[in-house]
């Protein structure tokens, strides 16, 4: 076991006083704030580092130009998994140690990606027992009220990249990663060797026809977990009755296929988008891979359907074989008949 998950985003941004009030509404911890950075934390301790764009704490020479997450550091369990992943990058990037024990470096793909050995604090979720036809799971007991959302920790990341496999394969032979799970045409989702969330990072194909996706190297969104369907719908309440407002392309509140995960994404003045997500699948290294396809694998529902989703899906997943543990493009669009 090495790495156990996210230790700390540090975005590039435009204003630090909108990023503050926001995720100070977002029901982040704020423990410090100055003119040109912030940092927030979650319950467990995990960190939201906010740097104005020129600062000199920013990652320099890497691959993203537009403002958002500019480096993930990943939490190492101890020093002796810190050690063993630095013997392995140590032949293919240069790194820097800085005085918080943070290892940087740069992939050869142009992202910034940093290390740390750190533990969070113990978090646990206490969702109220669900009722349902035939099964009394909360007798002569209401459930429980909460007037805000309090994000648990990071859950996982999302850039997308110019050539998925290219990262996928990065990912997994350097940093021990291992695939979950790959929908056809838009990415692959990999879990750290030490974690049982189903994904921490997705890496997402730069060129899928998405809005947003200009093939480039660009941070997409980072997930906040709360406890339940109801803390993540009392924190876009708080949020709706602060004003803010999300967007003409916003899928609004529903349920991932793919990971089981509820969702609601927020365009996020930092860049890119927060989600609060909630029940997603826990797995470990006895789970079995699936190819998807795109569109199936995105939701079982959503308040806001897309145009491009109004079609009736196409039930298309399959487990996947050892030697298609990779990233797969979408399949060809159907050819029209030739006519007769």
């Amino acid at each position: 076991m090495a790495i156990i998950g996210i230790r700390r985003l540090t975005w590039m941004v435009e204003d630090v006083a909108a990023c503050v009030r926001f995720f100070t509404d977002f029901g982040l911890t704020l423990i410090e704030a100055e003119a040109d950075s912030a940092l927030f934390e979650a319950a467990d301790g995990s960190q939201a580092l906010f740097l104005l764009k020129g600062h000199a704490r920013l990652p320099q020479n890497t691959a993203q130009a537009t403002k958002g997450v500019h480096e993930c550091v990943w939490a190492v369990d101890d020093a002796q998994g810190l050690a063993r992943l630095k013997a392995r990058l140590e032949p293919l990037v240069a790194l820097t140690t800085d005085d918080e024990g943070i290892v940087h470096f740069i992939t050869p793909f142009g992202q910034a990606i940093a290390l740390q050995v750190w533990q969070p604090r113990a978090v646990f979720g206490a969702p109220t027992p669900q009722n349902t036809v035939g099964r009394i799971a909360r007798l002569n007991q209401p459930r429980k009220w909460i007037d805000r959302a309090v994000p648990k920790r990071i859950h996982h990341c999302v850039w997308t990249f110019p050539d998925v496999q290219e990262a996928v394969d990065f990912y997994r032979d350097v940093l021990g990663f291992r695939i979950t799970d790959m929908q056809k045409g838009f990415g692959v989702y990999m879990r750290a060797d030490g974690c049982y969330e189903h994904h921490n990072v997705f890496l997402a194909d730069a060129h899928a026809p998405m809005p947003g996706f200009n093939g480039t190297l660009k941070f997409h969104h980072a997930n906040w977990e709360v406890e339940d369907v109801d803390e993540l719908m009392v924190a876009k309440n708080y949020l709706d009755r602060r004003g803010y407002t999300y967007g003409d392309w916003n899928w609004g509140f529903g349920r991932h296929r793919l990971t089981s995960a509820a969702f609601f994404y927020i365009p996020c003045p930092a860049g890119g988008e927060a989600e609060y997500g909630a029940d997603c699948d826990c797995v470990d290294d006895g789970w079995r891979p699936r190819i998807w396809d795109g569109a199936f694998g995105t939701a079982i529902y959503m308040t806001n359907l897309p145009d491009f989703m109004k079609a009736e899906p196409n039930w298309d997943v399959t487990y996947a074989r050892p030697d298609q543990l990779h990233y797969h493009p979408a399949d060809p669009a159907p050819q029209a008949e030739a006519a007769e």
